[in-house]
């Protein structure tokens, strides 16, 4: 059974800083997979879309969000079938819960607080 781990979330004040750790705890390679990361603010209605913030494919290409390019990172540890979030200049926007994916599997999220 594939399960994705999540940490690294928390409450941060505006301008700080956060990183997210996500590992697929199975031995079978993700790495012809797409890893990354994506949101849900608080007070969206009940099956809104996850909004995708970063992406990187296999072949190491990263995608992000508009709103989060140049604020963001993402890397992966193909080794370890882990993907990494580095997240600064946080804003109070970015306060949201953050899911891991991995493939098709979607991590339990983590929430990231960012207070004015």
């Amino acid at each position: 059974q594939v399960q994705l781990v999540e940490s690294g979330g928390g409450l941060v004040q505006a301008g700080g800083s956060l990183r997210l750790y996500c590992a697929v705890s199975v031995r079978t390679t993700f790495s012809s997979y797409s890893m990354g990361w994506y949101r849900q603010a608080p007070g969206k209605a009940p099956g809104t879309q996850r909004e995708l913030v970063a992406v990187m494919q296999s072949g190491g290409m990263r995608i992000y969000a508009g709103t989060v390019k140049g604020r963001f990172t993402i890397s992966r540890d193909f080794a370890k079938n882990a993907v990494y979030l580095e997240m600064s200049s946080l804003k109070v926007e970015d306060t949201a819960v953050y899911y891991c994916k991995a493939g098709d599997h979607w991590g339990q999220g983590t929430q990231v607080t960012v207070s004015s």
